[in-house]
């Protein structure tokens, strides 16, 4: 299968450019899914859209969106074309997303400032994790809180006792995506996950992309 895969991709880089085609290339080396980062109904639709955002500029490749009581669609003038670098994995309900998330490997980790959470340069970056950010106003779930694996806390010597969702996450992702490219921890997407992103990039790139795939297969035959 890889190997058709390859002769598609092969086949497609002919319709676009050179400089797009190796910016993939660059870009895809320094995706990771070593880290997610999940949303749990998040009511300002610009804080979902900026989080995807600040996982498109550090690199990390999925976003988990939990859309349990407030069903809203990115909005993608603020996330300025993140939503066709970033997946974006939708959930009707937290046990669902969970249950996927642990399936898959990842430790839960929630962010919260009330509790004794581990420090933010503390936080041991070898697993898995998939990070949780709650509701601007109430943070996190009970629901999530009971079933994390740990908790995670930015550092804060103010009066405020939050930050805005938003800018939380892009402290957390900028730090850990940082601390995680200077390891030895196997970070990268595997061979078959960078292949699957440059085809559908590639893709995303094409005009009139299921015509010339169509072109492409029936000359295989």
């Amino acid at each position: 299968m890889n190997t058709e895969k390859k002769a598609l991709l092969e086949y497609l880089e002919g319709f676009i450019t050179e400089n797009r085609k190796e910016g993939f290339k660059r870009v895809l080396e320094n995706r990771t899914k070593h880290f997610t980062i999940a949303m749990e109904d998040v009511y300002q639709l610009h804080n979902t859209s900026a989080v995807m955002r600040s996982c498109e500029v550090f690199g990390i490749q999925e976003l988990n969106v939990i859309e349990q009581r407030f069903g809203k669609r990115i909005d993608k003038e603020i996330a300025l074309g993140a939503e066709k670098w970033v997946d974006v994995r939708r959930f009707s309900t937290i046990q669902n997303c969970i249950d996927d998330l642990k399936g898959n490997g990842y430790q839960i980790i929630a962010t919260t400032p009330h509790n004794d959470s581990c420090l933010l340069q503390d936080f041991d970056i070898s697993k898995p994790s998939a990070i949780f950010f709650g509701t601007e106003k109430l943070g996190l779930s009970e629901e999530v809180m009971q079933q994390a694996d740990g908790y995670l806390k930015i550092p804060m010597v103010g009066f405020t006792e939050s930050l805005n969702i938003s800018v939380s996450a892009a402290i957390v992702i900028q730090d850990i995506t940082a601390r995680l490219r200077r390891s030895a921890i196997d970070w990268k997407l595997t061979e078959e996950e960078f292949l699957e992103k440059q085809l559908d990039w590639t893709r995303k790139s094409i005009k009139d992309i299921d015509f010339i795939e169509k072109k492409f297969y029936e000359s295989e035959k």
